[in-house]
């Protein structure tokens, strides 16, 4: 047994604990009609079009998110199914996964929670034109990647109001160590718990085992994580999407960036001189 299939095995022992003390958000309704219909033999467009359809806010946030500038289509839709039919109905299920994840935690709720939205959209805004522009990465998975791998500051933050004090280091102290100071005070880290609310929403195994180790640079730079993962480049992708994010900041180096930029070359095949080139040529971009 791989040391990824083991640390699902406990993630799925943790399931009951993490949903009963911590209150993770149930999958949607909607989203686990969709996740059904999309496995099925002969997955029907039009079913999943009317399913949308009876969210009239998830549709019309799903056809003006297609249609903005962040998916670059040259064909607008002008109807869920056409939306669909346009991105695929895996793209289409990340995308509703992931307007489903901001409507279960509101930007609104508190100070803490408007800051983690504000970075995480202005990162995922990143990945998606990051992932245009390198081979071989999913925009739409990537994006949703980048979403969903700390959602489980979210539902910490709404178990225990304190975190927010823990949520503000979050972004100036290597990812190892952060997951530590979690377990300590809190009996879970945020990796595990976004983890487990990903897995409950159908993410795929691989966008799963991507925010289980999300932090696991020091493995992965060995070689001894990134062998076993389902696909390493988007625990590559994550974090040069943060690390460009905290350039346009001015912000310097992120505090996993010094022991896991070897790994990220390497993982997808690009030169420092690439990032430089991206971080210049993204200025502006979700800004």
């Amino acid at each position: 047994m791989t040391g990824c299939q083991q640390a699902f095995n406990m993630i799925e022992l943790e399931a009951a604990r993490c949903a009963r003390e911590l209150d993770i958000p149930p999958c949607p309704a909607l989203l686990a009609r969709f996740d059904e219909e999309f496995h099925a033999a002969q997955p029907d467009l039009h079913r999943l079009a009317a399913l949308i359809g009876t969210d009239i806010g998830l549709s019309a946030t799903l056809i003006k998110t297609v249609n903005s500038p962040f998916y670059g289509l040259a064909k607008k839709a002008t109807s869920i199914e056409q939306a669909l039919w346009i991105l695929g109905l895996r793209t289409s299920a990340n995308l509703v996964g992931g307007l489903l994840l901001r409507r279960a935690f509101p930007a609104n709720i508190n100070a803490a929670m408007t800051a983690f939205w504000e970075r995480s959209m202005q990162i995922a805004g990143l990945a998606a034109a990051i992932a245009a522009r390198l081979k071989n990465i999913d925009k739409s998975e990537a994006h949703t990647y980048v979403l969903f791998r700390d959602c489980g500051m979210l539902v910490m933050l709404r178990k225990y109001p304190h975190y927010a004090g823990i949520m503000e280091q979050s972004a100036k102290i290597p990812g190892a160590q952060l997951t530590r100071l979690e377990d300590t005070q809190f009996r879970f880290n945020h990796a595990r718990v976004a983890c487990a609310l990903a897995r409950s929403w159908f993410l795929s195994e691989p966008l799963c085992a991507a925010i289980l180790h999300h932090h696991d640079f020091a493995l992965a730079e060995k070689n001894a994580l990134a062998a076993q993962l389902p696909n390493p480049k988007l625990l590559a992708f994550g974090l040069l999407a943060e690390q460009i994010a905290a350039l346009h900041a001015n912000q310097g180096l992120c505090p996993d960036w010094i022991g896991a930029e070897r790994f990220v070359l390497a993982t997808l095949g690009i030169g420092a001189d690439d990032i430089v080139e991206l971080t210049e040529e993204l200025l502006g971009v979700a800004a």
